[in-house]
């Protein structure tokens, strides 16, 4: 036993630790102190009522009543166990009840310090601090009593019927006067909690989902709501019935009120609002409904804060005008053809050095000031994987040697290699780049290990293994942590608790322990965010930075409800999921209401977390901020430099497309008829064997309503009747961008932010979506030859992210052709651009080639020397028609362009001066032996070679494409 409370003491005092090092005890002990309060109110709130029932059954039972034989043995069985019941049986209902409560302590401080909205409901024209605080509260407390009072009463009837109070005497029940004045006057009180929580249950009405709109409707209006009222003072007047049958001692009148009451509630609460709709509502749903779906539309846009979306109609041109990409060529030069999704592999063989660093599956997209111009990149953090050690993998390399990882890896979005690499800004170990000096180390990162003893006295060895090079030819470096990351492990007792709470006595044995070291645990981003502030949501891409000379993880905080009057509920886990998400087996976050009310940051070297109130407007925040003072800082202390790469967060903005989807129709009568619904169309790249959604993408572009270009996020969408239809068959019919950019350097937050701007397209044209535009892509005969030809031999082709931009007057297309060889050490490497516009489809090796191919030789970009460094434009591909319907393309109709670009002479081998069948077989047998002659410089890491193989290929392709039209 005494092993067992030193267990749950060193689980404790190990969190009191946690978080006094990190400075935010104030939180534990908030939590602790309300959960306790709350504990021992509902103890007591549940064991004196019913230790005061039974006492008042036994204290006043009939002396001399007299008991049949089978109540006689009962009593001798519990006679000598009576004392411990009447205390015993009440205490250990009121743990559970304690238990209960004090998971309720969020709710009860939330009632406590709430804070008006300041917007009334239109129903009953109470503050929307009402629903989101008081009703849940309320609610919550008259169940619980009527459960305490439930239970009281069973004890009180059980105590009476063993004692003689009650008595069964063939078809008479004998009642005694205690006896009946004590079940009456439970009973009154039970009904009254039932009138109360009738009463409250009018309310609740406004967050009912009756199908087709969320809040209360019109057969609730004019009969549910009524008929609650109704019921409740029924229920009162019931109550009035009990104690004059506790005064007179007769039950007819209760009973009877009873039976109405049960009568009452099956009438007013089932068959009047089944009637008002069936005959009354249903003939004329759309009429009678429509000011009800009015309020649905407005409350719901205000709750998911996309009641100001901007909204233009965009008559989006399908016909490729030359020139018409001069007026977007500060968005077409920023076009990003680095796919986060797929270079985590180029990353890894590219800049991994050794087994025991790792990098993330799903890399991030930031952007950073370079020679004066903002860039979009592609970034993720080398950190450790103490998994890969293998047979090194012992206790002391996996807790004090292998601590930490080290170093960001940054690449340009829009640019690539001669041969398809990334180009990165920052990369190597040591890190070097023009990200500037900044903190390298990474203790604290996503997939950092469990804990890690770092730290020692100054001037003693260094163990913790920095990285894998060093001076004067050493093969590696060490280092000792300096920062403040950890409890300190001072004593022999800290030891044994965290021995015992790590299940490891090497912390209690080991040499490596001293009074200097510090212990480094719950070292994930999101989870020290949550522990920290466990009222927010956490979004699940957090994302690194480097600021002010440091590397920080972005983290965004969401303050939520469910109760919000009127606005749409729906599961924020199944509103997120798409291609990089996964979608729940089980949801069970429901919302609708929410606000990206914190921006937090965890430094990667120390863990230290700051929290800023980014909505300070926000009334759950304020409210939060009551119950935890001092904790979340103004958005004045934020830096400069990180406002500058704060974004717009993704989950956030997944959550307002899937409202927006149905909710960016906001006339009541067209929302009634679902004729214009819009979902989130498909990922046309994934490689799941379910649909899954295309994720929203960040990206610097201009919307047609904007001056300037800025980093947006966006998503498209389709009709939501043909979701399940054909790919080919799916058409756009919007278009959503969020002004992504916080702010700049100087600290300002832009005036921008957030701002939600939406493109409807027209219903009577077919602007192609993206899963036609990919099927398009496959069909067409001259991208399909040319695929077909890279597939060949020992390589893949990988299709990357399929962006979409408006530009040129109508919707471009782009999409990066990864090829990568079969081999266990390959990465893909980006060899072709994919373009798409209106009918048209341009496929060549860069994107301003295809973008030039497809408008007519004028892109109005000359961002060429940007897009692959050194420049390789060789040309290939060409242009050919689109059916809108998604069909094959009809070589007859189509055009194509032979291939106009130039390959290096002393890389490529000459086309032979040979024509129709006999050029075309001597193609494909050039590019037959240059695509063996790649994959063998692929596999000898031979990037010369492979270059040299890469050019004779493509002219080869090119040739065939030529000699096949």
């Amino acid at each position: 036993m005494l092993a067992i409370l030193f267990f749950v003491f060193s689980t404790l005092y190990t969190e009191i630790l946690w978080y006094d090092q990190l400075g935010f005890l104030s939180v534990l002990t908030t939590q602790w102190l309300a959960g306790g309060v709350m504990f021992l109110v509902g103890f007591v709130a549940m064991a004196v009522p019913v230790w005061a029932s039974i006492e008042i059954a036994f204290r006043w039972r009939p002396v001399y009543a007299k008991l049949n034989s089978q109540l006689d043995r009962y009593q001798q069985v519990i006679e000598p166990l009576r004392r411990l019941a009447t205390f015993g049986v009440p205490a250990v209902l009121g743990l559970f009840a304690g238990v209960a409560t004090a998971s309720r302590w969020q709710l009860t401080l939330q009632y406590l310090n709430r804070t008006a909205f300041g917007q009334t409901d239109p129903q009953f024209g109470l503050d929307i601090s009402f629903y989101i605080y008081d009703l849940p509260f309320w609610r919550g407390a008259v169940g619980f009593a009527s459960a305490v009072v439930i239970v009281a009463g069973l004890a009180a009837i059980a105590t009476s019927y063993l004692y003689g109070a009650i008595r069964f005497s063939q078809r008479e029940v004998r009642i005694s006067k205690i006896a009946r004045i004590q079940m009456a006057v439970t009973a009154t009180i039970y009904l009254l909690l039932q009138a109360v929580s009738i009463w409250l249950d009018q309310f609740a009405t406004l967050a009912n989902s009756s199908g087709l709109i969320t809040g209360a409707s019109y057969a609730d209006v004019n009969a549910t709501i009524p008929g609650l009222q109704i019921l409740a003072g029924i229920a009162v007047l019931v109550a009035v019935l009990f104690i004059v049958a506790a005064v007179i001692g007769r039950w007819r009148l209760p009973i009877i009120g009873t039976a109405l009451l049960i009568v009452s509630a099956l009438i007013l609460g089932s068959l009047a609002p089944w009637v008002v709709q069936r005959f009354q509502v249903d003939p004329s749903e759309r009429t009678l409904e429509q000011e009800f779906i009015q309020r649905n539309i407005d409350m719901t846009r205000d709750a998911y804060g996309v009641a100001d979306v901007e909204e233009t109609p965009y008559e989006a041109t399908t016909t490729a005008e030359p020139g018409a990409l001069r007026n977007d060529a500060a968005t077409t030069a920023n076009i990003r053809i680095l796919d986060p999704a797929l270079v985590t592999k180029s990353f890894q063989q590219l800049q991994q050095f050794r087994q025991y660093y790792q990098f993330p599956d799903h890399l991030d997209v930031d952007r950073y000031d370079i020679d004066g111009q903002v860039q979009d990149a592609v970034v993720t953090v080398r950190d450790i994987d103490i998994d890969a050690l293998g047979s090194s993998a012992t206790w002391y390399n996996q807790t004090v040697v292998y601590t930490h990882g080290y170093g960001v890896v940054a690449a340009f979005g829009n640019q690539r290699s001669g041969d398809g690499q990334p180009v990165f800004i920052e990369s190597g170990i040591p890190s070097v780049g023009q990200l500037g000096d900044f903190e390298p180390r990474i203790y604290f990162g996503e997939n950092s290990p469990a804990y890690s003893i770092v730290g020692g006295p100054e001037g003693s060895d260094q163990i913790e293994l920095d990285y894998p090079s060093g001076e004067d030819g050493a093969s590696q470096t060490y280092t000792t942590f300096e920062g403040d990351g950890g409890p300190k492990l001072d004593n022999i007792f800290k030891r044994l608790v965290y021995a015992l709470k790590f299940q490891s006595e090497q912390i209690f044995l080991s040499d490596a322990v001293n009074d200097d070291s510090q212990i480094l645990y719950d070292r994930d981003p999101a989870e020290r965010v949550s522990k920290v502030a466990p009222y927010l949501t956490i979004d699940s891409d957090p994302y690194p930075s480097v600021v002010d000379g440091k590397v920080v993880w972005v983290v965004d905080g969401y303050t939520t409800s469910a109760n919000y009057p009127y606005s749409r509920v729906q599961s924020l886990s199944s509103s997120i999921a798409d291609t990089y998400t996964p979608t729940p087996a089980y949801p069970v976050d429901d919302i609708n209401y929410i606000r990206n009310s914190v921006k937090a940051t965890v430094d990667a070297y120390d863990g230290s977390v700051t929290l800023y109130a980014w909505d300070e407007n926000d009334p759950l925040l304020q409210t939060w901020q009551k119950i935890y003072p001092s904790t979340v800082k103004p958005i004045s202390d934020m830096s400069g430099e990180l406002m500058s790469h704060v974004r717009y967060p993704a989950d956030l903005f997944k959550v307002q497309r899937s409202i927006l989807g149905q909710y960016h129709v906001t006339d009541a009568g067209s929302f009634y008829s679902q004729e214009d619904a819009w979902t989130t169309p498909n990922d046309p790249t994934s490689s799941s064997t379910s649909p899954t959604l295309q994720p929203p993408y960040y990206l610097t572009l201009q919307m047609p309503t904007q001056d300037d270009p800025s980093y947006s996020l966006y998503s498209t969408f389709i009709p939501a009747t043909q979701q399940s239809a054909e790919s080919s068959r799916n058409v756009l019919t919007g278009y959503l961008a969020v002004d992504a950019n916080a702010g700049s350097t100087d600290g300002e937050k832009s005036g921008d932010y957030g701002k939600l701007r939406l493109l409807t397209l027209p219903k009577d044209d077919t602007i192609p979506g993206p899963g036609q535009v990919q099927n398009s892509f496959s069909s067409d005969p001259a991208v399909s030859s040319a695929l077909n030809l890279l597939r060949q031999g020992e390589s893949q082709v990988i299709s990357g992210n399929l962006l979409t931009l408006p530009v040129g007057g109508g919707l471009l297309y782009v999409q990066p052709v990864y090829v990568q060889s079969r081999g266990e050490t390959s990465f893909p490497l980006l060899q072709k651009v994919l373009v798409s516009f209106g009918n048209k489809i341009a496929f060549e090796n860069t994107l301003d080639g295809a973008l030039d191919s497809l408008f007519g030789g004028d892109s109005g970009a000359n961002a060429g020397d940007e897009n692959v460094i050194p420049t390789d434009d060789t040309g290939g591909g060409g242009t050919s028609e689109i059916p809108t319907d998604g069909g094959t393309t009809d070589p007859g109709t189509g055009t194509t362009d032979p291939g106009t670009g130039t390959t290096d002479p002393s890389t490529a081998t000459p086309a032979p001066t040979l024509t129709g069948d006999a050029a075309l077989t001597q193609a494909l047998a050039d590019a037959q032996q240059a695509l063996a002659d790649r994959d063998a410089a692929l596999k000898a890491a031979d990037w010369t070679a492979y270059g040299e193989a890469d050019a004779r290929l493509k002219e080869a392709v090119d040739r065939a494409i030529a000699a096949s039209q």
